[in-house]
């Protein structure tokens, strides 16, 4: 077995790599880096600094994620999603509590199988479940994209991209190319 190995089992291998460290220090030094991203940070992010990512969900611009490290906060995560005319999202499982505000076209959301009419101007509530929830998101219009904007609590950091409920990708976007 490995010296990796025995460490990540525990036991004294374990023991001697944790006592290399001081966590209160490793603690304080965390507290100082959100610090200075607080101080530092940007205030408003630009629709027009943020590129327009193509991914497993469909077209995407993130202005809050856990790997965006310069922004004033990092507790939320926010994007803006575009679906083309007549398309949809991928569909997705996760845990919930996310807040959408559509800002412009019109179509519906399936929250686990039941369907959800919206338009520029709703918001619509993803509700928080302990198993989770399937979500996917639909462009009934012929001519208009879809756009909306998406928030929740980065729960990322406290309770890991899981969220407790799992975190898998179940469709992709028709847009989305390897």
């Amino acid at each position: 077995m490995t010296e990796e190995i025995k460490t990540r089992r525990g036991g004294p291998a374990r023991k001697a790599k944790l006592a290399e460290k001081n966590y209160w220090d490793e603690l304080q030094a965390i507290r100082d880096e959100q610090r200075v991203q607080i101080r530092t940070g940007i205030q408003v992010v630009k629709e027009s600094e943020l590129p327009l990512e193509t991914n497993r969900q469909g077209l995407m611009r993130w202005y809050m994620h856990p790997t965006i490290k310069d922004t004033a906060l990092s507790t939320m995560i926010f994007y803006q999603q575009e679906i083309p005319p007549g398309s949809r999202s991928g569909r997705v499982k996760f845990q919930g509590g996310q807040v959408i505000l559509i800002l412009e076209g019109k179509g519906y959301t399936l929250i686990d199988g039941v369907k959800h009419s919206w338009e520029a101007g709703d918001v619509l509530n993803l509700p928080l479940r302990p198993r989770g929830i399937i979500v996917q998101h639909f462009n009934t219009d012929p001519a208009v994209t879809v756009k909306f904007v998406a928030t929740e609590p980065n729960w990322t950091e406290c309770t890991f991209v899981d969220r407790g409920s799992g975190f898998e990708q179940l469709e992709d976007a028709p847009e989305y190319r390897r």
